[in-house]
């Protein structure tokens, strides 16, 4: 007997009437707590059991019925939280009790609105019901897995016959046959060619079929088909097979859902993970805001995986200690469901009713269905009030004096305006505090700064509106305001106290409360520790450098910090083997450790790197500046600027100024410079005349990053046509033709991107792209005319690139930029090096490696036979496994 079965027999045999709980249960049984927990949640989602909820949460058996549909079952508790999904569950009900053996279903829906999922419920309803066996199968089909291969689909779905073709040695089921009796899921069934649909038409009429090979025996099945797509049928699907499917119902995506609704999912997944994890999860009520409020275009899918992502990342605080319990802040979730606290707007009197306004937090335990909600954790530990009546009270049990006492709340209060200026920004005032005070505050402001002839800080205002919004939350819930030396702070600060007192007045009006004199003490800290003097020392930038190949950066930071006597500036090296990823998540951590709120200085070479710096500050909040085509003396000098404390703005300018200084200086003479153009162009092109040429050029000036030396954006009348192609034919010849961006065809031979896809930024990823890849050739071959010294580095390079686009297209591959770049350096200094007759390198457990990838091998063995007769050199099977790697491992960041 099944663990299952048992555990519902011991139910049944306490008793109809007894409740017990799962510890009981597992006691009787001599069983794990945890599995029978377990087994008797799944009977109760079966519909065999009752519970009652509560601490703990009481079992007990369920009176038989003799009704073919039961009290309960599990489509009847989806409709229980979800009303959006009440016409969907009843159709499938239908369809499952529709005489003599239910009706075929067409389930409708976007990606990740829970297809799958529902398929099976409507299996488990139809057992449940008894209209199938206990037993019946529900048989799972993706039709995207033998789209293009009709013959076979046929051999999968109805079987074959034994000898039916070559090594067909035994007859086979098909899951047709292995469905009778029960329920077939189609999945993407809009990837089922015509062919296929066409198959399925006897079935469906008939319930007969053949096994491939056979021509006597007709067989039947009485099988009900469930479909499932997310394409619109009637464009995807043959009206003859629609006709077929009578009930077509349509699941709802996440945004139909109404925000009740999506809130008691997202606890449900909650849950799962509390459960998974073993423990408990608290979660800040604005983590939940953000949850029930932002984009998830994949629906459930989607969001279970950020949910899922959210708890790991507060997982892993809690095990490194950083939390004393499983907490999930916003901070914990990825950046595209923080944007949700930006929409939260839209709904907050919804988002207010739901899950209140009084930043309440929710705790999901791992074995309860129950749903706890608290104040959260750190709200009381911020507010001013708790923190100097707690400090008040240890100082008067030490025999402090009043005067100590005095100054020590003085110094109290100058932490926390430091840390609200730390914890929160503009936006995050708008969105946690009341408009009302908002508005309040800024009244405030303006009086105070014309009665004390100062301005007041930033942070002195944002620390302002929360203690204001503190002070009202704490008389609403009838605490009282103290101020221990109140007399002692009027009479030291007689023109702040009297600002202070008006302010108090003007607080009173805006929300109606009585406020006792001792707030007027409490504001007047405000306006006093506003002073130069106590100003928290400015912050220093982080300097982090990173280049691709092994200990160029290390090398660069090592002199710069050995110069400078310090350990200030930090690297990371990408070598070409290692996944970008890897060093950007590398990079994350560096940048968090090293990095305030005063931004991040970041140096690199080129390639993926250059879009480092957008991926960090997005991740860390920060911002960030990027400085390309790094050197020695550009680390040295960002880092002393850096050290001396000044702005990352200043150091940039800085840094960049040197460079340019740099570049005039290695210039040739201005006269002769100035004639030579880029070598690189991209074409702007417009038919109505130049103005609007130029405004495309300065488009793609302002929105993507190149090296004015070697590229340059020319921008192209189009009003004669055949004038406009002889100019670029005659460009072509000057210097290389990148693109042409224009809504007209010029050129057949260059890629062109429309003028709308460039403005509404669609083209620019791919354009950039382009753009670096070609300033990395033109870098390249400098950098290979100085090293290598059997060979002309311009030379190799272009009978390298060659040779990679040959593999790539043989291979039906296309190389990142990072690992394009990698194998071109790699190539060419192989063949400088099979010049030399250098030491051979060896590649270790090349035999097994060789084995385990002949195709590949063969394939690019192939390829390299052209360098081989040109170079007249002899690439080793050893370099040949060194050259796949880069095919093996092309990964990028995506």
């Amino acid at each position: 007997m099944k663990r299952l079965d048992l555990v519902f027999q011991k139910l049944v045999e306490v008793g109809l009437d007894k409740k017990v709980s799962a510890g009981e249960l597992a006691e009787l049984l001599d069983l794990s707590r945890a599995n029978v927990s377990s087994d008797l949640n799944r009977l109760w989602k079966e519909g065999k059991v009752e519970k009652e909820e509560g601490r703990p949460t009481l079992f007990y058996a369920k009176e038989a019925k003799n009704s073919l549909v039961l009290e309960q079952t599990s489509l009847d508790r989806l409709t229980k939280t979800n009303k959006s999904l009440l016409t969907p569950v009843e159709q499938a009900k239908a369809a499952v009790l529709y005489p003599p053996r239910g009706m075929h279903c067409l389930i409708l829906g976007e990606t990740g609105v829970g297809k799958s999922g529902f398929a099976v419920l409507i299996h488990e309803f139809a057992v449940d019901i008894g209209r199938l066996d206990k037993n019946a199968p529900f048989v799972v089909f993706n039709c995207a897995d033998y789209a293009n291969n009709p013959q076979l689909l046929i051999s999968q779905l109805f079987g074959v016959k034994k000898g039916a073709y070559t090594g067909a040695e035994n007859d086979r089921k098909g899951l047709v046959e292995k469905a009778d009796g029960g329920i077939l899921f189609l999945d993407e069934v809009h990837r089922l060619p015509a062919e296929g649909q066409e198959i399925f038409f006897t079935f469906m009429d008939k319930g007969t079929f053949r096994r491939v090979g056979e021509t006597e025996i007709e067989r039947t099945a009485q099988v009900q088909i469930i479909s499932a797509t997310t394409e619109n049928p009637e464009s995807s699907l043959l009206k003859t097979f629609i006709r077929r499917i009578p009930m077509i119902i349509r699941l709802p995506s996440l945004r139909e859902w109404r925000v009740e609704e999506r809130f008691g999912l997202v606890i449900k997944l909650f849950r799962e993970e509390a459960f998974r994890l073993g423990r408990e999860i608290t979660i800040s009520a604005s983590a939940i805001q953000a949850f029930l409020s932002y984009h998830c275009p994949n629906n459930i899918g989607q969001l279970k995986t950020d949910i899922q992502l959210t708890c790991a990342s507060a997982y892993a605080e809690f095990i490194s200690m950083k939390k004393k319990q499983l907490h999930v802040t916003v901070q914990d979730m990825p950046h595209h469901v923080k944007q949700g606290l930006l929409l939260a707007k839209e709904q907050k009197s919804a988002l207010d009713e739901l899950i209140g306004s009084n930043n309440e937090c929710f705790v999901v335990l791992p074995t309860e269905e129950g749903l706890m909600v608290g104040r959260e954790p750190e709200v009381t530990s911020n507010s001013v009030y708790e923190k100097i009546e707690q400090k008040i009270y240890e100082l008067q049990n030490q025999g402090i004096s009043e005067e100590e006492l005095e100054f020590d709340i003085e110094n109290y209060f100058t932490p926390f305006i430091k840390g609200v200026h730390q914890r929160i920004n503009k936006d995050d005032m708008a969105r946690i505090i009341d408009p009302i005070i908002i508005h309040l505050v800024e009244e405030i402001v303006e009086y105070a700064e014309a009665k004390l002839g100062k301005i007041l800080s930033q942070k002195v205002i944002f620390g302002l509106a929360l203690h204001i919004q503190t002070s009202k939350e704490r008389l609403a819930q009838g605490k009282q305001i103290v101020n221990p030396h109140i007399n002692g702070v009027r009479l030291k600060y007689k023109k702040e106290f009297a600002v202070a007192l008006e302010c108090v007045r003007m607080i009173e009006e805006a929300i109606l409360m009585d406020l006792p004199i001792a707030e007027a003490g409490y504001l007047t800290m405000f306006f006093v520790l506003d002073d130069e003097s106590m100003q928290e020392e400015r912050e220093t930038i982080g300097v982090l450098v990173i280049t691709h190949g092994s200990g160029g950066a290390t090398a660069m930071v090592d002199v710069t910090n050995r110069l400078l006597v310090t350990d200030y500036a930090k690297a990371l090296d990408l070598p070409l083997e290692v996944d970008s990823m890897t060093v950007l998540e590398q990079a994350v951590k560096v940048a968090r450790k090293i990095s305030g709120t005063a931004g991040l200085l970041l140096l690199v070479d080129m390639g993926s790197l250059l879009g480092f710096g957008e991926l960090i500050e997005k991740e860390l909040g920060i911002p960030v500046r990027v400085i390309p085509m790094v050197s020695t003396p550009h680390v040295i000098e960002a880092t002393r600027k850096a050290m001396l404390g000044a702005p990352l703005e200043d150091v940039y300018r800085d840094v960049v100024s040197m460079s340019i200084f740099q570049q005039q200086r290695d210039e040739p003479p201005k006269e002769i410079a100035c004639s030579v153009a880029p070598k690189m162009a991209i074409v702007a092109a417009c038919l109505t005349g130049e103005g609007s040429a130029l405004f495309l050029k300065k488009l793609l000036e302002s929105r993507l990053r190149y090296d004015e030396q070697l590229l340059e954006f020319v921008p192209l009348q189009l009003i004669d046509k055949a004038q406009a192609r002889k100019q670029l034919k005659v460009m072509k010849t000057e210097r290389e033709v990148l693109c042409v961006v224009s809504n007209y065809l010029l050129d057949k031979d260059l890629r062109c991107y429309g003028m709308d896809d460039v403005l509404n930024g669609e083209a620019l990823h791919d354009i950039q792209q382009t753009i670096d890849l070609e300033e990395a050739y033109v870098k390249m071959e400098d950098t290979l005319k100085e090293h290598l010294s059997q060979v002309e580095g311009k030379e190799v390079l272009r009978d390298v690139r060659t040779c990679v686009s040959r593999m790539e297209e043989r291979l039906n591959m296309t190389l990142i930029f990072d690992t394009r770049i990698g194998t071109y350096l790699h190539i060419c200094c192989l063949v400088d090096r099979l010049k030399t007759n250098a030491h051979m390198v060896t590649y270790q457990d090349k035999e097994s490696f060789l084995k385990e990838n002949r195709l590949l091998y063969s394939m690019l063995r192939h390829e390299l036979q052209p360098l081989q007769d040109k170079y007249a050199i002899s690439i080793t099977d050893d370099d040949v496994c060194f050259i796949m790697n880069f095919f093996l491992h092309n990964k990028t960041l995506a």
